[in-house]
């Protein structure tokens, strides 16, 4: 099956290396390139990308706003968004995760990673660096709007799958869960969609919000 990327960028070098990058993998494709966060709405609806990767900051519309957009539309459900940040100065990357962002790079990233970041979050995962993400939820998520899109708290969990949300939050995948319990791949996966579905979250990133919101994970303040 091959992964529909559009690329959203306001840079054209940088839309051009990645698309160059995308193309040179057999299974995906570029079907469109955005230069502002509003045509990157529209070309995703008009394109049927699988995959947006979107920059942050962007005329016309941003980001994080696109990426809302995105997620908010019915149509698009199945859409998933890659948020492109340099975290050590963009402040909105916990937004974007919000709005409903699947996860992030940054901009220095390698290409061999960008595009196990483009598979990873297609096939329905997060990627959520541990360092970075425990650096920005903690200089950022506890401000006074905060409140979470997902409808429950780690209280309704068992002990076991807040022990799996746990993991979730320090940015490890099923496997590596899995290994780390001493359970199955399919049996921490089943966890994970256990808690998202007790939780009311759409993916694993927002089970990462909802772990830092309520306490149950406290990131280390870098």
């Amino acid at each position: 099956m091959t992964i529909r990327v559009l690329l959203a960028d306001d840079q054209t070098l940088v839309r051009a290396s990645f698309a160059m990058l995308v193309a040179s993998a057999g299974d995906m494709e570029v079907v469109a390139e955005a230069g502002t966060g509003r045509e990157a709405v529209e070309l995703t609806r008009s394109a049927r990308a699988d995959l947006v990767v979107m920059d942050i900051r962007m005329p016309d519309l941003d980001g994080i706003e696109a990426t809302r957009l995105i997620a908010a539309d019915d149509d698009l459900a199945g859409v998933k968004v890659l948020v492109l940040t340099t975290y050590d100065t963009d402040e909105h990357i916990v937004e974007a995760l919000r709005a409903g962002a699947s996860g992030f790079l940054v901009k220095d990233i390698r290409p061999a990673e960008l595009l196990d970041a483009i598979r990873t979050v297609a096939a329905g995962e997060s990627l959520l660096s541990p360092g970075p993400t425990s650096r920005l939820i903690a200089r950022f998520l506890r401000a006074p709007d905060t409140a979470t899109s997902a409808v429950g708290g780690p209280d309704v969990l068992s002990e076991r799958e807040r022990q799996v949300l746990t993991l979730v939050a320090r940015g490890l995948n099923n496997t590596e869960i899995a290994e780390t319990l001493g359970l199955s791949p399919l049996t921490a996966k089943t966890h994970v969609s256990r808690i998202m579905g007790k939780l009311g979250a759409r993916d694993r990133a927002q089970l990462v919000i909802v772990a830092y919101e309520s306490g149950l994970v406290i990131p280390k303040v870098v």
